[in-house]
């Protein structure tokens, strides 16, 4: 059998097929990876035993209501979906937190017409075990590293509820600045979500406390995945 037939018999691997699947992004002891089956179920049982205190709800989708089991159904159903938002137009990427091969949580990064605008949304969750440990802001600073130094954005922004100090603090801590406020409905009532943007000359004007070690794996088959190569 000659080389070349040889080639064409290896079977294909799976970031081949799918690039995403290829991507690591690491700092210290935690990695940001998209999220297989088997993992996708331990995020599930993580989600079901709590994500943030039953008096208060961080997100418009109440998701996180419901009993374990329903919580966790709409964990993989949710992901399960998102898996068809992967295309240069409209991509809604979830990454799985990762320490130790245990994860902790996700940390998102959604755009729509990323290549024309350089511009994404990020938003994360963390099982409520995991907070007040740091892990928040290492996430974001490490799905930012993707996105301005592996994706080449201009810009990224977020939004937190008025009600939500911990998540705006964060964001201003990492040098967001406030871009407006949006009136939304959460639950049947109404509450103000505020709007922040971080351009790319912010983000190269970070602090140095802000400056991580971060190695990433797989960007130059997600950008071509995504149209940007």
């Amino acid at each position: 059998m000659t080389a070349p037939e040889q080639d064409a018999a290896a079977p294909l691997t799976d970031a081949e097929i799918w690039p995403l699947l290829g991507v690591r992004v690491r700092s210290g002891d935690l990695e940001l990876r998209a999220p297989d089956d088997r993992m996708l179920l331990d995020l599930a049982r993580l989600a079901a035993r709590g994500v943030h205190p039953p008096d208060y709800m961080p997100f418009l989708v109440p998701w996180t209501r419901g009993t374990p089991v329903q919580v966790a159904r709409s964990v993989v159903t949710y992901q399960w979906g998102l898996r068809q938002r992967t295309t240069p137009a409209d991509w809604a990427i979830e990454l799985a937190v990762v320490r130790d091969g245990v994860p902790l949580g996700t940390q998102g990064m959604y755009a729509k017409d990323f290549a024309i605008t350089r511009s994404a949304e990020t938003g994360s969750w963390l099982g409520l075990e995991h907070h007040h440990q740091g892990i928040g802001t290492r996430m974001r600073l490490m799905i930012l590293h993707l996105l301005f130094e592996g994706l080449g954005a201009q810009h990224a922004t977020t939004s937190a509820f008025a009600d939500n100090p911990g998540s705006s603090g964060v964001t201003r801590k990492i040098g967001y600045r406030e871009n407006g406020v949006a009136h939304q409905a959460r639950e049947g009532g109404p509450v103000e979500s505020r709007l922040y943007v971080l351009d790319r000359a912010d983000w190269d004007a970070r602090r140095d406390e802000l400056r991580l070690d971060v190695e990433m794996e797989g960007v130059e088959a997600l950008r071509d995945q995504l149209g940007l190569s």
